[in-house]
Protein backbone atom coordinates (compact mmCIF):
# COMPACT_ATOMS: atom_id res chain seq x y z
CA UNK A 1 0.00 0.00 0.00
CA UNK A 2 2.80 2.38 0.94
CA UNK A 3 4.58 1.66 -2.31
CA UNK A 4 1.39 2.25 -4.31
CA UNK A 5 0.81 5.52 -2.48
CA UNK A 6 4.36 6.65 -3.17
CA UNK A 7 4.05 5.81 -6.84
CA UNK A 8 0.75 7.71 -7.06
CA UNK A 9 2.26 10.94 -5.74
CA UNK A 10 3.07 13.52 -8.40
CA UNK A 11 6.78 13.65 -9.26
CA UNK A 12 8.58 16.87 -8.44
CA UNK A 13 9.41 18.91 -11.52
CA UNK A 14 13.01 20.00 -12.07
CA UNK A 15 13.64 23.51 -10.82
CA UNK A 16 15.00 26.28 -13.03
CA UNK A 17 18.34 25.99 -11.24
CA UNK A 18 18.60 22.25 -11.90
CA UNK A 19 17.75 22.81 -15.57
CA UNK A 20 20.48 25.45 -15.90
CA UNK A 21 23.00 23.20 -14.15
CA UNK A 22 22.09 20.34 -16.50
CA UNK A 23 22.76 22.64 -19.44
CA UNK A 24 26.15 23.71 -18.10
CA UNK A 25 27.11 20.10 -17.37
CA UNK A 26 26.40 19.23 -21.01
CA UNK A 27 29.71 20.85 -21.99
CA UNK A 28 32.84 18.70 -21.99
CA UNK A 29 36.52 19.24 -22.92
CA UNK A 30 35.83 17.55 -26.27
CA UNK A 31 32.50 19.39 -26.70
CA UNK A 32 33.24 23.03 -25.95
CA UNK A 33 30.61 24.31 -28.39
CA UNK A 34 27.14 22.80 -28.62
CA UNK A 35 24.26 23.48 -30.96
CA UNK A 36 20.82 24.15 -29.50
CA UNK A 37 19.73 20.62 -30.37
CA UNK A 38 22.82 19.14 -28.68
CA UNK A 39 22.35 21.32 -25.62
CA UNK A 40 18.71 20.31 -25.31
CA UNK A 41 19.43 16.63 -25.91
CA UNK A 42 22.29 16.36 -23.42
CA UNK A 43 20.45 18.26 -20.71
CA UNK A 44 17.17 16.41 -21.25
CA UNK A 45 15.23 19.61 -21.90
CA UNK A 46 12.75 20.57 -24.57
CA UNK A 47 14.30 22.70 -27.31
CA UNK A 48 12.06 25.65 -26.44
CA UNK A 49 13.10 25.46 -22.77
CA UNK A 50 16.78 25.12 -23.62
CA UNK A 51 16.53 28.08 -26.01
CA UNK A 52 14.84 30.27 -23.41
CA UNK A 53 17.43 29.53 -20.73
CA UNK A 54 20.36 29.72 -23.15
CA UNK A 55 19.25 33.14 -24.37
CA UNK A 56 19.15 34.48 -20.82
CA UNK A 57 22.51 32.89 -19.96
CA UNK A 58 24.07 34.59 -22.99
CA UNK A 59 22.70 37.93 -21.83
CA UNK A 60 24.28 37.32 -18.41
CA UNK A 61 27.63 36.28 -19.88
CA UNK A 62 27.40 32.74 -18.47
CA UNK A 63 27.21 31.40 -22.02
CA UNK A 64 28.29 33.00 -25.27
CA UNK A 65 27.63 32.26 -28.93
CA UNK A 66 30.37 30.31 -30.63
CA UNK A 67 32.02 30.69 -34.01
CA UNK A 68 29.81 27.96 -35.48
CA UNK A 69 26.59 29.52 -34.17
CA UNK A 70 26.27 27.25 -31.15
CA UNK A 71 26.82 27.94 -27.47
CA UNK A 72 29.94 27.76 -25.32
CA UNK A 73 30.91 28.64 -21.75
CA UNK A 74 31.24 32.39 -21.25
CA UNK A 75 33.96 34.32 -19.47
CA UNK A 76 31.59 35.37 -16.69
CA UNK A 77 31.27 31.76 -15.55
CA UNK A 78 35.07 31.40 -15.46
CA UNK A 79 35.29 34.55 -13.35
CA UNK A 80 32.80 33.17 -10.86
CA UNK A 81 34.47 29.73 -10.79
CA UNK A 82 37.85 31.33 -10.04
CA UNK A 83 36.45 32.42 -6.66
CA UNK A 84 36.19 28.79 -5.45
CA UNK A 85 38.38 28.93 -2.33
CA UNK A 86 39.50 25.30 -2.32
CA UNK A 87 40.95 25.38 -5.82
CA UNK A 88 42.31 28.92 -5.56
CA UNK A 89 44.10 28.55 -2.24
CA UNK A 90 45.62 25.23 -3.26
CA UNK A 91 46.72 26.64 -6.59
CA UNK A 92 48.33 29.70 -5.02
CA UNK A 93 50.28 27.57 -2.55
CA UNK A 94 51.17 24.83 -5.03
CA UNK A 95 52.31 26.89 -8.00
CA UNK A 96 55.89 27.61 -6.81
CA UNK A 97 56.45 23.95 -5.90
CA UNK A 98 54.98 22.79 -9.20
CA UNK A 99 57.23 25.17 -11.10
CA UNK A 100 60.29 23.87 -9.26
CA UNK A 101 59.23 20.30 -10.02
CA UNK A 102 58.80 21.16 -13.68
CA UNK A 103 62.21 22.88 -13.86
CA UNK A 104 63.82 19.79 -12.36
CA UNK A 105 62.09 17.31 -14.68
CA UNK A 106 60.65 19.24 -17.67
CA UNK A 107 57.61 16.99 -17.47
CA UNK A 108 53.90 17.70 -16.97
CA UNK A 109 53.05 18.55 -13.35
CA UNK A 110 49.43 18.32 -12.19
CA UNK A 111 47.44 19.24 -9.10
CA UNK A 112 44.08 17.50 -8.72
CA UNK A 113 41.29 17.44 -6.16
CA UNK A 114 38.42 15.06 -5.54
CA UNK A 115 35.19 16.32 -7.08
CA UNK A 116 32.25 13.96 -7.02
CA UNK A 117 33.42 10.60 -8.30
CA UNK A 118 36.26 12.02 -10.39
CA UNK A 119 39.65 13.67 -10.10
CA UNK A 120 39.53 17.30 -11.19
CA UNK A 121 42.71 19.01 -12.38
CA UNK A 122 42.87 22.50 -10.88
CA UNK A 123 46.42 23.39 -11.94
CA UNK A 124 48.95 22.29 -14.51
CA UNK A 125 52.57 23.31 -15.10
CA UNK A 126 54.14 22.34 -18.40
CA UNK A 127 56.42 23.64 -21.13
CA UNK A 128 57.75 23.08 -24.61
CA UNK A 129 60.03 20.30 -23.41
CA UNK A 130 57.17 18.38 -21.79
CA UNK A 131 55.76 15.41 -23.66
CA UNK A 132 52.27 16.25 -24.94
CA UNK A 133 49.60 14.30 -23.07
CA UNK A 134 45.84 14.57 -22.73
CA UNK A 135 45.53 16.80 -19.68
CA UNK A 136 44.42 20.33 -18.93
CA UNK A 137 43.07 22.41 -16.09
CA UNK A 138 39.40 21.75 -15.30
CA UNK A 139 39.67 18.28 -16.85
CA UNK A 140 37.98 15.40 -15.04
CA UNK A 141 39.51 11.95 -15.04
CA UNK A 142 38.53 8.60 -13.48
CA UNK A 143 39.80 7.84 -10.01
CA UNK A 144 40.75 4.20 -10.55
CA UNK A 145 42.82 4.73 -13.72
CA UNK A 146 45.04 7.71 -12.83
CA UNK A 147 47.86 8.37 -10.39
CA UNK A 148 46.13 11.38 -8.82
CA UNK A 149 42.85 9.50 -8.74
CA UNK A 150 44.24 6.48 -6.92
CA UNK A 151 46.01 8.80 -4.48
CA UNK A 152 42.77 10.60 -3.66
CA UNK A 153 40.84 7.33 -3.50
CA UNK A 154 43.41 5.64 -1.23
CA UNK A 155 42.75 8.14 1.55
CA UNK A 156 39.01 8.49 1.03
CA UNK A 157 36.45 6.90 3.41
CA UNK A 158 35.86 3.19 2.85
CA UNK A 159 32.19 3.71 2.01
CA UNK A 160 33.15 6.17 -0.73
CA UNK A 161 35.61 3.68 -2.21
CA UNK A 162 32.86 1.07 -2.32
CA UNK A 163 30.54 3.55 -4.04
CA UNK A 164 33.19 4.11 -6.73
CA UNK A 165 33.54 0.36 -7.19
CA UNK A 166 29.76 -0.15 -7.37
CA UNK A 167 29.54 2.48 -10.11
CA UNK A 168 31.79 0.27 -12.22
CA UNK A 169 35.50 0.31 -13.06
CA UNK A 170 35.69 1.17 -16.74
CA UNK A 171 38.52 -0.28 -18.80
CA UNK A 172 40.57 2.21 -20.81
CA UNK A 173 43.60 0.09 -21.70
CA UNK A 174 44.64 -3.53 -21.06
CA UNK A 175 46.44 -2.26 -17.94
CA UNK A 176 43.41 -0.58 -16.33
CA UNK A 177 42.43 -2.01 -12.95
CA UNK A 178 38.89 -3.28 -13.39
CA UNK A 179 38.37 -5.73 -10.51
CA UNK A 180 37.50 -4.56 -6.98
CA UNK A 181 40.04 -6.85 -5.29
CA UNK A 182 42.91 -5.55 -7.43
CA UNK A 183 41.89 -1.95 -6.85
CA UNK A 184 41.71 -2.41 -3.08
CA UNK A 185 45.18 -3.99 -3.12
CA UNK A 186 46.49 -1.09 -5.20
CA UNK A 187 45.03 1.47 -2.78
CA UNK A 188 46.59 -0.35 0.18
CA UNK A 189 49.94 -0.17 -1.63
CA UNK A 190 49.47 3.58 -2.15
CA UNK A 191 48.99 4.05 1.58
CA UNK A 192 52.03 1.87 2.34
CA UNK A 193 54.36 3.64 -0.09
CA UNK A 194 52.94 7.14 0.21
CA UNK A 195 52.55 7.54 -3.54
CA UNK A 196 50.65 6.06 -6.50
CA UNK A 197 51.65 4.99 -9.99
CA UNK A 198 49.74 4.98 -13.25
CA UNK A 199 51.44 2.74 -15.78
CA UNK A 200 49.53 3.16 -19.07
CA UNK A 201 46.23 2.58 -17.26
CA UNK A 202 44.37 5.47 -18.87
CA UNK A 203 46.29 6.09 -22.07
CA UNK A 204 48.79 3.78 -23.80
CA UNK A 205 52.32 5.11 -23.57
CA UNK A 206 51.56 7.51 -20.68
CA UNK A 207 52.70 7.04 -17.08
CA UNK A 208 52.48 9.10 -13.90
CA UNK A 209 53.49 9.14 -10.26
CA UNK A 210 51.44 11.01 -7.66
CA UNK A 211 51.56 11.86 -3.95
CA UNK A 212 49.01 13.25 -1.47
CA UNK A 213 48.72 16.86 -0.33
CA UNK A 214 47.36 17.27 3.20
CA UNK A 215 45.77 20.09 5.20
CA UNK A 216 46.52 21.19 8.77
CA UNK A 217 44.48 18.27 10.14
CA UNK A 218 46.38 15.70 8.08
CA UNK A 219 43.46 15.12 5.73
CA UNK A 220 44.28 14.55 2.06
CA UNK A 221 42.87 17.48 0.08
CA UNK A 222 44.68 17.08 -3.24
CA UNK A 223 47.15 15.01 -5.22
CA UNK A 224 50.31 16.17 -6.99
CA UNK A 225 51.70 14.26 -9.96
CA UNK A 226 54.27 14.14 -12.73
CA UNK A 227 52.98 12.62 -15.97
CA UNK A 228 54.49 11.96 -19.37
CA UNK A 229 55.55 9.36 -21.89
CA UNK A 230 56.66 5.97 -20.62
CA UNK A 231 59.81 6.26 -22.75
CA UNK A 232 60.87 9.38 -20.84
CA UNK A 233 59.69 8.92 -17.27
CA UNK A 234 60.98 6.53 -14.61
CA UNK A 235 58.23 6.63 -11.99
CA UNK A 236 60.41 4.89 -9.40
CA UNK A 237 63.13 7.53 -9.64
CA UNK A 238 60.70 10.44 -9.72
CA UNK A 239 58.56 9.29 -6.78
CA UNK A 240 60.80 10.87 -4.09
CA UNK A 241 60.75 14.23 -5.88
CA UNK A 242 56.95 14.21 -6.15
CA UNK A 243 56.56 13.18 -2.50
CA UNK A 244 58.95 15.93 -1.37
CA UNK A 245 57.10 18.58 -3.38
CA UNK A 246 53.72 17.35 -2.08
CA UNK A 247 55.06 17.53 1.48
CA UNK A 248 56.23 21.10 0.87
CA UNK A 249 52.80 22.08 -0.44
CA UNK A 250 51.15 20.39 2.54
CA UNK A 251 53.25 22.28 5.06
CA UNK A 252 52.74 25.62 3.34
CA UNK A 253 49.02 25.01 2.87
CA UNK A 254 48.57 24.00 6.51
CA UNK A 255 50.44 27.11 7.64
CA UNK A 256 48.32 29.36 5.42
CA UNK A 257 45.10 27.83 6.75
CA UNK A 258 46.19 28.19 10.36
CA UNK A 259 47.09 31.86 9.99
CA UNK A 260 44.14 32.82 7.82
CA UNK A 261 41.68 35.06 9.70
Amino acid sequence: MAREAAESRPQAHPSVVSKVVAMLEAFRPASKELSLNQLAGRSGLAISTAYRHATELVELGILETGERGGYRIGLRLWEIASLAERGLSLREVAQPFMLDLYEATHENVHLAVLDGYEALYVEKTTGRQSAPIKSREARRLPLHATGVGKTLLAYAPEEFVMEVIERGLESYTPRTIVTPANLLRALAEVRRLGHAWNIEELTPGTVAVAAPVRDQDGQVVAALSIAGRSTRIDVVKLAPAVMTAALGISRRYASEKQHRP
